[in-house]
């Protein structure tokens, strides 16, 4: 049996129904689980069981810091090691995001996964051109974003899903195989051109003091990540030059449109009422 860890997240549920339209036999595992769902807290490691598991899709439990997050990770990887676990396959960041304030935690865990016991295999995710879309910020005239005129080499989640449920279906032929998963690259005014409005760029500290001060809800350790995203697109770190992709490979077709799911994310982040520079959410991280 598959499971796939987070499966109540955006990521999780999407790799779980690309595994059922499969044909697999498959089940998620969250915290708060639903539909038959096995209830899996990596904050409470003596009650991970992952029994009669054959494989494992790690998603990533990034939304916290770096030393909770590997410790989520490694208590699930112990727990796949004692329980039986023959392979296991983990969403991690894509190599040009080495650069990312949340970067170290997917390398720390890369680092586990391949000591842990069973087989593995790492899937190197781009960053989503969801969230490209949602972060940016509108206002009366448009759209402003910190991104400035560089690129983010972006992937629609659903195509990271389906990967993610072709290994998984299928892991013997990916053993010990990473895999970097990144798009077609897409600007901040590319997106704001398909919405039909116009773009303006902020500066780096004018972006921060925004999460700073004018976005409320976010948790310590989010403004530094936000920031860094966009110093990262901004300075051309994150356009895919230099490493390869095998996303299309994997997918056994092109790609979708990271542009149309970016435009469609910045849309739905469209304030209906007053325009503020915060209309976004960090969901899709994960």
């Amino acid at each position: 049996m598959i499971l796939v860890t987070g499966a109540t997240g955006n990521l999780g549920s999407a790799a779980l129904a690309a595994l059922h339209t499969r044909g697999a036999v498959a089940t998620g595992g969250s915290r708060t689980p639903r539909d038959g769902m096995r209830r899996l807290d990596f904050d409470d490691p003596s009650g991970l069981d992952l029994t009669g598991v054959s494989t494992l899709v790690l998603v990533s439990a990034g939304y916290a810091e770096d030393d909770q997050v590997v410790a989520r990770h490694a208590a699930v990887l112990d727990a796949a090691a004692r329980d039986g676990v023959r392979h296991v396959v983990y969403t991690s960041l894509a190599g040009a995001g080495d650069h990312l304030g949340f970067a170290l935690a997917h390398r720390a865990t890369e680092r586990l996964v391949r000591t842990c016991g069973p087989r593995w295999t790492i899937l190197r995710n781009g960053l989503y051109a969801e969230l490209f879309g949602g972060l940016l910020m509108w206002t009366a005239e448009g759209v402003e974003s910190a991104f400035g005129d560089g690129a983010l080499a972006a992937v629609a989640r659903t195509d990271l899903a389906e990967v993610a449920a072709v290994v998984a279906a299928d892991p013997a032929q990916h053993s010990g195989r990473v895999y970097e998963l990144t798009g077609t690259p897409i600007t901040a005014r590319e997106v704001a051109d398909r919405l039909g409005v116009p773009h303006r760029t902020v500066g780096l500290g004018e972006y921060r003091r925004r999460l700073l001060d004018e976005t409320p809800g976010l948790l310590p350790f989010q403004p530094p990540m936000l920031a860094s995203i966009a110093t990262g697109v901004r300075h051309g770190f994150l356009d895919g030059t230099g490493f390869g992709s095998d996303l299309a490979d994997l997918l056994g077709r092109p790609a979708r449109d990271p542009l149309a799911a970016a435009a469609a994310a910045a849309s739905a982040a469209r304030p209906v009422h007053s325009p503020t520079p915060e209309g976004f959410t960090l969901s899709g991280t994960s």
